[in-house]
């Protein structure tokens, strides 16, 4: 991933044509829930783990009822085969997942253990229908942990970097995550980007009580539509 992503502008513009329709429930669904006096928002810049292993996998936060909305944009870089990242849901409840990005990115939503829950490959079967619905708001989710891994659909060229940004959420939500996932510096260790990430997350939730309001309160389309500017 480049920190820097050419023609933003215009490709924001194609998948706000392209995706509205996908992501209108989502729009529709989160305009109706939140006041947007009452959001808080916060954001953390990190650089993604050297290491293609869902085990240094990126912390993007903790996924609450009513609470917290996570964002996260990242770009698979040239040769770059996968992204993975993680949270933490911390009770059972139907969740929402938006997304936006360059076409031919499969992302896959797993358990602690690995089993793709949600899959948003069409040959995928069940976990396609599960994925649709998670899409919709309808798939529930057990509390504890989940890993994201976002990977190039088959067929697509290595050499072709792929923008992208995903957004959970679990019914309404008072604070919103951003998490913009840079790539990793030549020669960082997986062990040593683990370590700074924890950091910036403990960090981050010291500060929530601390912080005030910021009055975005914007929908999940217009969140995810305008996070591609953090590339800018």
């Amino acid at each position: 991933m480049s920190d820097g992503v050419s023609s933003v502008s215009q490709m924001v513009s194609d998948l706000n044509k392209s995706l509205k329709a996908a992501i209108a429930n989502v729009q529709s669904q989160q305009q109706a829930q939140t006041p947007a006096a009452e959001v808080k928002s916060y954001e953390k810049q990190v650089r993604k783990s050297s290491s293609d292993s869902r085990m240094f996998a990126t912390d993007i936060g903790v996924l609450s009822k009513n609470v917290s909305r996570l964002n996260v944009v990242g770009t698979l870089a040239p040769n770059d085969p996968v992204d993975f990242y993680k949270f933490r849901v911390t009770s059972k409840g139907e969740a929402t997942m938006g997304q936006i990005g360059d076409q031919g990115v499969q992302v896959q939503l797993m358990s602690k253990t690995g089993q793709v829950v949600a899959d948003s490959n069409k040959n995928a079967g069940k976990a396609y229908e599960s994925f649709r619905s998670l899409q919709r708001g309808q798939l529930s989710l057990d509390q504890g942990d989940y890993t994201v891994r976002v990977t190039r659909d088959k067929g697509e060229s290595a050499k072709d970097p792929k923008n992208y940004a995903i957004q959970f959420s679990m019914g309404g939500y008072s604070q919103d995550y951003d998490t913009v996932a840079k790539a990793p510096r030549k020669g960082d260790s997986p062990f040593q980007m683990t370590q700074a990430q924890q950091q910036m997350m403990d960090g981050l939730n010291s500060a929530i009580s601390s912080m005030n309001s910021i009055p975005t309160g914007q929908t999940g389309t217009q969140k995810l539509m305008g996070s591609f500017s953090l590339f800018a």
